[in-house]
């Protein structure tokens, strides 16, 4: 049996599948470049969120660093009002800064 293939069906049925895919290799190319601009955006905020935290990182080892400064003031503060206080004991302070200088005496010993 032979099958016979009208010749005009055959080419519209090839023009129509070829129109069928360039549609489609369209669709694709606009997805692509959707997804690359999305990549690019995304790209682009990562880069902007990184700068943000480094910033940030910055200010929050500014405000540590101040945090040490003031409590060595405070407890600098705290020791002399211990010493100088008229209501304070005479022992009280004798121990406070026999406990400050065996802590300078360990720091020395820890530098040589």
């Amino acid at each position: 049996m032979k099958v016979s293939c009208n010749p005009y069906i055959c080419v519209d049925f090839c023009f129509h599948m070829a129109e069928e895919h360039d549609k489609l290799l369209v669709d694709l190319e606009v997805r692509v470049k959707q997804v690359m601009f999305l990549c690019d955006s995304l790209k682009d905020e990562n880069d902007r969120l990184k700068s943000e935290i480094q910033s940030k990182q910055k200010q929050v080892d500014a405000a540590v660093s101040d945090l040490r400064r003031l409590k060595a003031k405070y407890d600098g503060l705290k020791t002399a009002r211990t010493i100088t206080a008229a209501s304070v004991d005479v022992e009280v302070a004798r121990d406070k800064l026999s406990k400050l200088v065996r802590e300078v005496d360990k720091c020395i010993n820890l530098l040589t």
